[in-house]
């Protein structure tokens, strides 16, 4: 059985999220953030030398890095779920929004946050910060125009992949401003399986 060690606070949800969608038995082993550096505990270590999250193990196997789990996941136990045909088109467009999420999405969100804490010192990187988020998000909106998820109709694990960037922009800009994006992180947030995953998985900030 997958176990996921999970650190609360973190992208780890998401995989959560993604065995409820695929209603695969999962275990839970949890870890609490240092409450003032916000880092991961040592034990983590024990599990990937990196001591970050998520990794998963299944089989006696050790898995990190979201993009790579949520794709051994699909794989191993999703019986075609969750992906397009891998011959298809649209696969190429899945794998692709698989990278972005943390490849290019997340950077200009996270260096918004670490800048921001250096205080007038940051303020020359801001303009730059700023108009990359504005790219990012500008671009997730125009994607996601006329269609409920990132590939059409049907939530794939793209989705999921993607949607910490989604949950990250509310506390990094104004979400409103890319109507289809924040439509689409509504939309999913509204699902049973994000709810169940949210049960199972405890109080989630995305700060």
């Amino acid at each position: 059985m997958i176990v996921i060690h999970h650190l609360n606070d973190s992208r780890s949800q998401r995989i959560l999220w993604l065995m409820e969608e695929l209603a695969v038995p999962y275990e839970i082993k949890f870890y609490q953030r240092d409450p003032v550096t916000r880092l991961a505990p040592p034990e983590l270590k024990a599990i990937h030398p990196l001591g970050k999250s998520p990794v998963i193990t299944d089989d006696g196997r050790v898995i990190i890095e979201s993009g790579a789990i949520i794709d051994y996941i699909v794989r191993h136990h999703g019986n075609g779920r969750l992906q397009p045909p891998v011959q298809s088109a649209a696969y190429d467009d899945y794998v692709q929004w698989l990278h972005f999420a943390e490849g290019s999405a997340m950077l200009p969100l996270l260096l918004k946050l670490y800048v921001s804490r250096l205080g007038d010192a940051g303020a020359p990187l801001h303009p730059r910060i700023e108009s990359e988020i504005a790219n990012h998000l500008g671009y997730i909106d125009t994607c996601l125009a006329g269609k409920p998820y990132l590939l059409g109709e049907a939530l794939t694990a793209a989705d999921i992949q993607m949607s910490f960037v989604g949950e990250a922009a509310s506390t990094r800009t104004d979400r409103s401003a890319y109507p289809n994006m924040d439509a689409w992180v509504r939309r999913f947030q509204s699902r049973p399986a994000y709810k169940a995953a949210l049960v199972r998985g405890g109080p989630y900030s995305f700060a």
